[in-house]
Order: structure tokens, then sequence, then C-alpha cells
């Protein structure tokens, strides 16, 4: 197996207290040494060790690959003007996702391959080497089956969100629609997803039949996860942790003991500011969650309705700007609190035994991924040890 050194690194993020200084564990006038697909070994550069190539950084700063936990990449269509009629004092509701519904449904194999493809394509450019999608916008079995399908032939990380609104055509039977959710639907979906999850809201599903969801998802060993408390105060989150699901997410609107539960359990609370900032809704109090000892993770929530964004960075930058995080921080939920979101320990990290993936950024320091915002300063990005 052939070694290559990444040297000349300015900054080096390894999200290891362990390597080098402070949360982020980070190292300076770096170096690291990778081997296959993982890393091998990380330190200063003039400790590097032998290897068959080397890899100049030109005083770049180096992070772990962002780990994008949360998005819904397989859908047809976009909502420009529900987004314009937003902008100029409409209020979002749940209810716009049917318009990506009916799109989704109506579009080709290949047009939502082809969509997925290229939204993926996108995020990895930004820095982004693992990306979790969901399914939610075809909500009939074969529709919920073949989205599932088609976002399994692009990321390992997919999700069944079969309950994501209740289908239009069981609109007088929403318990009808549970049941097809957690029966027939359930069953097509379950070989191509690792997760289930529910939008568990006014407008969607409130906890018993999110409860019901979760909990059929779970016998069919598929992971839980919530879209929670994103739009309203409710039961998401106590539901999450009380489910041991990986996450809780959005998680906008906390009580005190929702604080609690998630900062005494091993739910990670997702944030997902491009939602906030698409629709001008309230911030999560992110500086909340953290000082009550909560895990973190930042995600985008790409979709067309209310976070048509694949850019991490930016992500960044608003939960810096705007959720009262600190730029580590950031930095750290965007990637190690991503992996935590998906229970993984071979990403999100730059440490001996971890997937390879890298990012680049066109500045000495991590800082800038807040301190520069919008400027594209991921200029070169490694994935599983190969440059993509």
């Amino acid at each position: 197996m052939s070694s290559t050194l990444v040297h000349n690194i300015t900054t080096l993020v390894t999200n290891d207290p362990d390597r080098g200084t402070g949360p982020l564990g980070l190292i300076q006038d770096a170096a690291l040494v990778i081997e296959g697909q993982n890393i091998a070994w990380v330190g200063r550069s003039q400790d590097a060790p032998p290897t068959d190539t080397a890899h100049d950084a030109h005083g770049r700063a180096v992070i772990p690959g962002f780990v994008d936990s949360h998005s819904h990449l397989v859908f047809a269509g976009d909502r420009t003007q529900e987004f314009n009629a937003r902008m100029s004092g409409q209020a979002y509701a749940a209810g716009g996702i049917r318009t990506t519904v009916a799109a989704t449904r109506a579009a080709s194999d290949e047009e939502l391959g082809d969509n997925v493809a290229r939204y993926l394509a996108e995020a990895l450019r930004q820095g982004t080497t693992t990306l979790e999608t969901k399914s939610g916008y075809g909500l009939t079995v074969q529709d919920e089956a073949r989205a599932l399908r088609i976002a399994a032939e692009h990321t390992d990380e997919v999700t069944y969100l079969g309950a994501h609104i209740v289908a239009p055509e069981y609109a007088d039977d929403p318990a009808g629609y549970v049941d097809l959710v957690t029966g027939e639907m359930l069953d097509a979906c379950a070989p191509y997803a690792r997760w289930v999850d529910v939008f568990c809201e006014k407008g969607a599903f409130d906890g018993d039949q999110a409860r019901a969801v979760l909990t059929a998802g779970k016998a069919k060993g598929l992971m839980p996860r919530v879209h929670a408390n994103q739009l309203t105060y409710g039961p998401g989150v106590q539901l999450a942790v009380e489910l041991e699901a990986a996450s809780a997410d959005h998680c906008t609107h906390l009580t005190d003991a929702d604080v609690d539960a998630l900062a005494n359990s091993g739910t990670v609370a997702t944030l997902l500011p491009g939602a906030e900032f698409s629709t001008r809704a309230q911030w999560p109090d992110a500086r909340r969650l953290l000082d009550a000892g909560a895990t973190v993770a930042l995600s985008t929530d790409c979709n067309p309705g209310s976070s048509f964004t694949s850019s991490m960075p930016f992500c960044i930058a608003l939960a810096v700007r705007d959720m009262k995080m600190t730029p580590d921080e950031a930095v750290w939920s965007a990637t190690a609190g991503g992996a935590a979101a998906l229970r993984r320990t071979d990403i999100g990290r730059l440490t001996p035994g971890a997937r390879a993936d890298l990012a680049f950024l066109d500045a000495p320091s991590h800082v800038h991924l807040a301190y520069r915002p919008g400027v594209p300063l991921v200029s070169e990005v490694w994935r599983a040890g190969r440059r993509a």
C-alpha cells in the first residue's frame, strides 16, 4: 500500500484534543500521512515519516471533510415562486412540500438520479465528503422506494422519510396514511435505507403518529432520527431522546426540559441555519444548547423549499453570526458533530485510522470560514485518500 505525505499545512484541524491545541486539536506547521483510504499519521512537519509520495499544501489550512447529516436531494422542480412570495412577506408552512411531491412523482428515474448526482458534486466542491439524504417527496409506496433506491446509488447514508407530510390522497385519512407508512411502504423501503425519520410538527405528524412511525422503523432495523421542534414547540425532541434517536433536527423551539433532555442523552441536536435564513424564521439558540452540554451538529437541510443550499461554509458563517457559536464550535459541529449525528467514528476527524477526507482552505486558518463569508475558500478536496 502506497503512502502519501501531505505537508506544508499551516493549521491542521484534527478534532482530537489529544493531538493538538484546544477542542479542535489544532496542529501548526503540520503534516499528515495517508495510506490507502485512511489517515496513518498526523503531527508536526518536522516529525513526518518517510513516504512514497508527497503533496504540498502550500501553506493552506486543512480540515476534515464536512459531514452533512441532513438533506433532501431526491426531488424534481424547484419552488422559486414560493421563495419569492415568502421573501415578500408570506409565512412558510409545511404544505409547500406538496408542490415538490407533484414534480417528483412526475419525474423519471434518470432525472432524479441526475439531480442527486449534481447536488452531491456541488456539495463536494465546497468540502462536503459525507452527505445523508432522504426520501419524502414521493409519498406512495412506489415513489418512496424508488427515491431511496436512487439515493442509495449515490450515498451510504440514506433515510426513509415516508412520514414527511400526509400524502394528498390521504388528506382526509391521516391514520390510514400512517398505516401505509408503517406497513407496506416501510416493507418496500427498508432494504434501501439505514435511517427512519418523521416530520413531527403541526401540519405534519403529531407525537403519537411519529412514535408509531419510528417504532415500526426500528422494528425493521432502521435507526431513528426526527424532524423536531422546527416551527413550534412540540413533542419531537422528547420523543427523539426517548427512542434513542441519533439526532433531533432543527431544534428551534425548545423548552428547558427539551434542552436538558438533549444534554443528558446521546441524541445530537442538529441545527439547520439555512432553513431559518431562507424562511426568515427564529434562529436556533446554539449557545443555549452548547452551554447545557448538548452535542450540536450543523447541516445544510438542502431542499428545494426551505433551504436550497448545499454549502456547509455558508451554514458555518450563519451559525457564528446568528446562532452565537464560536468559529471553533461551528467547524467542529460541521465535521465531528455531523459524524456524531450519523453515529460514525471513521469520519469528521483527521487522526490515525480515520478515513482520509480532507478539505484544503485558501486561508491560514479554519476561522476564515466565518471570517470571510461567501468566499469560496475550499480549493481542494480529498475523499477516502484520493483527490476528488
